[in-house]
């Protein structure tokens, strides 16, 4: 009986982590704009610039690769406007993980 509680645990943490996580690049990519009047060409372009330490993990996908770069719609092809999970699957509360 203890099990499936336990996973349940997991699966609410890194749901969590990811929304945190989600929200702090997406705070970073503001702060970008801001400072530089355009988007980061790339997450990696955050790192050099000393925005972030590094690109943090995708919780549930276990990867910092597995980003789903948004770019902008002011008709620029590269840029990153925004941030989505590339995970697979639907969270506790039945939304999907790449809608967040």
């Amino acid at each position: 009986m203890v099990v499936p509680a336990y996973f349940g645990h997991i699966d609410g943490a890194r749901e969590t982590v990811l929304r945190q996580n989600l929200y702090g690049l997406r705070s970073v990519i503001d702060q970008f704009y801001r400072d530089k009047g355009r988007y980061p060409v790339n997450l990696s372009e955050l790192v050099e610039q000393r925005y972030l330490r590094v690109v943090p993990i995708d919780p549930v996908t276990q990867s910092h690769d597995s980003w789903v770069i948004v770019p902008p719609m002011e008709g620029a092809a590269t840029g990153v406007f925004d941030i989505r999970s590339g995970a697979a699957g639907k969270a506790a509360d039945g939304s999907s993980y790449a809608s967040w």
